[in-house]
């Protein structure tokens, strides 16, 4: 008798298992000691099996129903994000953003890698193309549907309750440290927007566009502490 996949006995994991190894490889990966490029190349190879194997069926379902509205609101989002430490100096620096329970504002790439042309660019791949994915189908496709109803399959994309709608802004802002205040404003405009839409394909847009339009103005400015 063949076993079942993984995605019938477990039909939350195609949802939620590439976050957990994506967080999993967030916390170890420094531990890891791997070199560079090779760490980019393998974060980003590992990555895009689980989400073109594990939720396959998942991500080729997702459609754009309202591309010009996403697109922009993506890029206002990306707006948003960077506007509070534009607009008031030392914004970043008070200890609401940074203490023992936020961190502290750093990058994630070491200064003599800035110059890896190879790593720079699987950097912002992994932010435009892969996290957008990744963290939607967690935040907004199954997240708030099993804080609904733990029968979460029979819960439409796109339902919310006052609580998931407040619950999941909060966990998705506590995911970004010092800049959990712009988190947590993103966080809401995208809850809202699913709602709106009923489209999980727009999220991953909105989402995509926002990441991009971001690592767009890290390369300019040099403001890399923004890729956290």
């Amino acid at each position: 008798m063949l076993t079942p996949p993984l995605s019938e006995r477990f039909p939350a994991l195609p949802w939620i298992g590439p976050f957990l190894l994506f967080m999993i490889w967030l916390a170890l990966g420094p531990s890891l000691g791997i070199p560079q490029p090779w760490e980019s190349v393998l974060r980003v190879g590992v990555l895009t099996i689980v989400l073109l194997t594990l939720s396959r069926d998942v991500v080729f379902s997702l459609r754009v129903r309202h591309l010009i509205p996403s697109v922009l609101l993506g890029v206002a989002v990306c707006a948003l994000w960077v506007l509070p430490d534009q607009l008031v100096p030392g914004w970043r620096e008070h200890w609401l953003f940074q203490n023992q329970i936020t961190g502290k504002v750093t990058t994630s790439i070491p200064a003599d890698e800035l110059s890896n042309l190879l790593v720079v660019t699987l950097r912002v791949m992994r932010a435009a193309l892969l996290v957008p994915i990744i963290e939607e189908l967690f935040w907004r496709g199954w997240l708030p549907r099993w804080l609904v109803n733990n029968n979460w399959q029979q819960v439409p994309l796109g339902t919310f309750t006052t609580f998931t709608f407040i619950a999941t802004a909060l966990l998705f802002a506590s995911e970004h440290g010092p800049f959990w205040e712009v988190g947590l404003a993103c966080g809401l405009i995208y809850n809202w927007w699913m709602w709106k839409t009923r489209s999980l394909g727009d999220l991953v847009l909105v989402h995509a566009v926002t990441n991009a339009s971001l690592s767009g103005f890290v390369l300019v400015t040099g403001q890399y502490a923004y890729w956290m």
